[in-house]
């Protein structure tokens, strides 16, 4: 069974399964030979170029594992005898962190801080704080579950919002009511049609003043005209690990807007997430070679 993977590591940890064949494609190179022949695909994090011509290429195709719980690149793409999965679990701790890490910063104001530093300037002002305020998690799933786990502790209120209401999760319908009491607002939510530019004038406009919008979901989610417009204003805040377009590029207007800390899309970048791929890319090939039931299976828009 042919099998690309996007690395050595991954081709590592699945070389000692029965009838696997590794080829490393990490879409820096030329594509190898045998596209044709390819059934299971392990993409790299950077989506490679020509996504929709390879899978149309991929006639033996039977399986596309995902090492990003986003799966927008694939989904409208996949033939209809192979299944996508995502990789659900994978990066909960590194981006609930950073979206922990990214609030506290804009809150305690660490980039004016560090600004002062290098000048030498002991620049000695109040600021906000964390605690005793409202947390409202937008797109409350794994993550957002592993969000509300690291924020035990720092005294906030958490309100959990979803696709679709639950007990104790409110729906996408109730936001308009909820934006107005929330202190950060966190964004978790998938790439899809629903979810694309949701983040507009007006659920920036219900936001509160002096409200913290924190943006590890996807860059698109978000209108950035309208965010860059709020933040000049001063009236909002932000932390982004995501922007639109993305990579930003030198000179953008989002780079100078007053009260934004950005970072290069590095939330799930870390040793932890790396280790877990690991472990649920084996698990997943020796539940495909078994013929068992595969996990985190991509049945809808995500």
């Amino acid at each position: 069974m042919k099998i690309w993977v996007p690395s050595d590591s991954v081709a590592d940890v699945l070389s000692d399964l029965p009838g696997v064949e590794c080829t490393v494609y990490d879409g820096t190179s030329p594509m190898p030979d045998g596209v044709e022949d390819v059934e299971v695909w392990i993409p790299p994090l950077v989506t490679v170029p020509g996504v929709p011509e390879t899978l149309a290429r991929m006639s033996s195709l039977r399986l596309v594992q995902t090492v990003t719980a986003g799966v927008e690149p694939y989904r409208p793409h996949m033939p209809g005898n192979a299944v996508l999965c995502n990789a659900r679990g994978v990066h909960d701790a590194g981006t609930a962190e950073w979206a922990v890490g990214a609030m506290i910063a804009v809150l305690r104001e660490f980039p004016g801080f560090t600004d002062a530093q290098r000048r030498g300037e002991w620049a000695y002002h109040h600021t906000d704080v964390l605690a005793d305020s409202t947390v409202l998690i937008v797109g409350y799933g794994s993550i957002g579950a592993a969000l509300e786990r690291r924020l035990e502790g720092f005294e906030v209120d958490v309100v959990r919002v979803a696709r679709s209401a639950r007990d104790g999760v409110h729906g996408m319908g109730e936001l308009p009511k909820l934006l107005p009491e929330a202190d950060v607002v966190v964004l978790l939510v998938p790439a899809t049609a629903d979810t694309a530019g949701m983040v507009d004038a007006a659920f920036l406009a219900r936001m509160k003043d002096g409200a913290v919008l924190v943006n590890a979901a996807r860059g698109g989610i978000v209108d950035t005209d309208s965010l860059i417009a709020e933040l000049k204003n001063g009236r909002l805040r932000a932390a982004l690990d995501v922007t639109a377009p993305e990579p930003l590029p030198e000179g953008h207007p989002l780079w100078s807007a007053p009260g934004v800390l950005i970072t290069p899309h590095v939330a799930g970048s870390t040793p932890a997430s790396g280790r877990r791929m690991l472990r649920l890319m084996r698990a997943q090939l020796e539940r495909y070679l078994a013929d068992e039931t595969l996990v985190n299976v991509i049945t809808d828009s995500y």
